[in-house]
């Protein structure tokens, strides 16, 4: 299959939105055996498919800040592909946030839902509005007008978003409220709820456990362990604090945490007494990450440039890097000082966090690399879970969904192993999270017809 023509189609047809190309690009190079060995992918016209979201909803969100004045900010949800079930994937509020961002998302979502094993389809949604620095009453008022024209599309059995970047459980309280206030009913249409009314424990921790728990089995595939290893992670919100929780557990030496503005390295390893005040200063204070060096002696804080070709944060030498950010954080300078310092594994916490450039340079070294799609995907497995427990009416204890989460995790890394390792490509965890969450979506697309 011709898959650069593809590509050259999804460019022409959907101008201006490189993120999401680089994502679709990405997944056509892994599965490439794979649409060159079976031709009904092709008679199917599944690419063309996939890419193509089932729905875009773009809406107005008007809002009053705390002194009255009126504020406009453009909501959307991106409904990628319901082959598999529902639609789930989480709502970001962030100035980034624009349709090629979340088409991105969406597209990843669609591979990482699948590989989980739960009956879940794919989408993403979000506002450019910016949280930070705006009180719980202007959140409040942002969410209840965001939730106003959403609750239209979303429903337990039809779409059900979640939390992501800038909206966590304070957010998610307000949408729930206002949803239920708009439908009249009490229902599982939002997960990452609070435990006192539908959530899910470990919904929480679930991202960054889940991404220590793929490392773990990645490693123990090496006859290896985590133990006294020494970490690089990026990141200070809920996917970085407790993958580096999960990472003290194991006896292993996580050594950075970062935001936006610059990175602490702690040569010393971040303990469990500085992990919690991590938690405050990022969850309570909405603080910044360079407060860390004013509390702590160890912590030496290094601002850092946005604009630079690289981050100082992965010329640290390492064992172990888990960049838990954003997209395309790592460059392709980054991923050369990482491999010239002998970095072993590299799995990823944020989605797509690597540029194609930087992607290029690990996988062409002797370095273990797992996509986001695989190994960030406990977040959305627990809330499969919650979706379960909702339409149960029961919940389960901590040590049942830590149990759980484990084992999802255990089964993604053998799927990937095992896709990979019937096309001949070894340990591959790209080509493998790809071709079994491909494979998975397109054969239950075809089984339903032309819809």
């Amino acid at each position: 299959m011709d898959t650069d023509n593809i590509v050259a189609g999804i460019k022409k047809r959907n101008p201006h939105q490189p993120t999401f190309y680089q994502a679709v690009a990405e997944v056509l190079d892994s599965i490439k055996p794979v649409l060159d060995k079976d031709g009904q992918y092709k008679e199917h016209k599944i690419i063309e498919r996939l890419v193509e979201p089932d729905r875009i909803i773009s809406f107005k969100v008007t809002w009053q800040d705390d002194d009255g004045e009126i504020h406009v900010n453009r909501g959307y949800r991106v409904q990628m592909n319901s082959a598999l079930g529902p639609y789930k994937g989480g709502l970001r509020y962030d100035p980034s946030v624009n349709q090629d961002i979340l088409k991105f998302l969406a597209f990843e979502q669609t591979f990482k839902n699948a590989l989980t094993g739960i009956p879940l389809g794919s989408g993403k949604g979000g506002s450019d509005f910016n949280p930070k620095g705006k009180s719980d009453d202007e959140i409040m008022r942002f969410c209840q007008s965001f939730m106003s024209e959403l609750y239209r599309y979303i429903g337990p059995d039809v779409d059900v978003p979640a939390g992501d970047i800038g909206v966590g459980s304070r957010e998610i309280g307000y949408l729930f409220g206002a949803y239920k206030k708009l439908k009249n009913e009490f229902s599982g249409v939002l997960t990452g709820k609070g435990v006192n009314w539908g959530g899910s424990l470990i919904r929480t921790e679930a991202t960054g456990y889940g991404l220590i728990f793929f490392a773990l089995n990645m490693l123990a595939e090496q006859n290896e362990s985590l133990k006294g290893k020494k970490c690089l992670v990026s990141g200070a919100g809920n996917v970085a604090q407790y993958a580096i929780e999960k990472i003290i557990q194991e006896g292993s030496m996580p050594v950075t945490v970062s935001d936006s503005d610059g990175f602490i390295y702690d040569d010393e390893s971040i303990n469990e007494e500085k992990l919690e005040f991590i938690k405050r200063l990022k969850n309570e204070q909405r603080g910044r990450i360079k407060e860390y060096a004013d509390e702590f002696s160890s912590g030496e804080y290094t601002e850092v440039d946005g604009n630079s070709d690289s981050n100082p944060l992965w010329d640290i030498e390492a064992d172990c890097a888990f960049p838990c950010a954003t997209q395309n954080e790592v460059q392709e300078k980054d991923a050369r000082h990482l491999v010239d310092h002998g970095i072993q594994l590299i799995a990823e916490g944020a989605n797509m966090p690597l540029t194609p450039e930087a992607l290029e340079v690990i996988r062409n070294a002797d370095v273990l690399y797992a996509p986001g799609k695989a190994t960030n995907a406990g977040g959305v497995a627990i809330s499969g879970l919650e979706m379960t427990q909702n339409k149960m009416g029961v919940y389960w204890s901590r040590d049942r969904v830590s149990s759980e989460l484990q084992e999802i995790m255990r089964e993604i890394h053998e799927k990937c192993i095992e896709a990979a390792s019937e096309y001949d490509l070894g340990t591959d965890y790209l080509a493998g999270a790809n071709i079994a969450g491909f494979k998975k979506v397109a054969q239950s697309m075809i089984a339903q017809g032309v819809v």
